[in-house]
């Protein structure tokens, strides 16, 4: 009879467990976002380790700057691909074709959804939640 657990103890432990596991999960989608998808220090599109650089301290010429934190590399190709999109290609070497364009074009189409998603009201619940979890903490 000492052996016997009563009820209501095991489905709170029950219900516990299931609280931890939904904010583990709910704190490993918003890490995904923030620390993989929209890292500040790595380039955007290949992943390189670049250096943060605020909008505010970059010296480059309006028509260099981007909306996307790309290497260099990836900054030219970006530029290169606006030009090519503008009618206007900058010599581009042979490999540039229609097929390089469409790659340039789904990628930005991902980062675009990437930013609705961040900005779905489903999203921004959770940035909410997990914030007022973390006072009441």
């Amino acid at each position: 009879m000492a052996d016997i657990i009563p009820i209501d103890e095991r489905l709170a432990d029950a219900r516990g467990k299931k609280k931890s596991l939904d904010r583990k999960l709910k704190i490993r989608a918003v890490q995904k976002i923030f620390q993989c998808t929209r890292c500040a220090f790595k380039c955007e599109k290949c992943g390189t380790q670049i250096e943060p650089r605020p909008q505010k301290e970059c010296n480059e010429p309006k028509s260099r700057q981007t909306v996307f934190r790309l290497c260099e590399e990836c900054r030219q190709e970006y530029l290169d691909y606006i030009r090519w999109q503008n009618g206007r290609p900058d010599s581009n070497p042979y490999w540039r074709n229609d097929a390089w364009c469409e790659l340039w074009r789904s990628w930005i189409a991902y980062q675009k959804s990437i930013e609705r998603y961040m900005k779905s009201r489903e999203f921004l619940q959770l940035l909410h939640e997990l914030k007022s979890n973390r006072h009441d903490e």
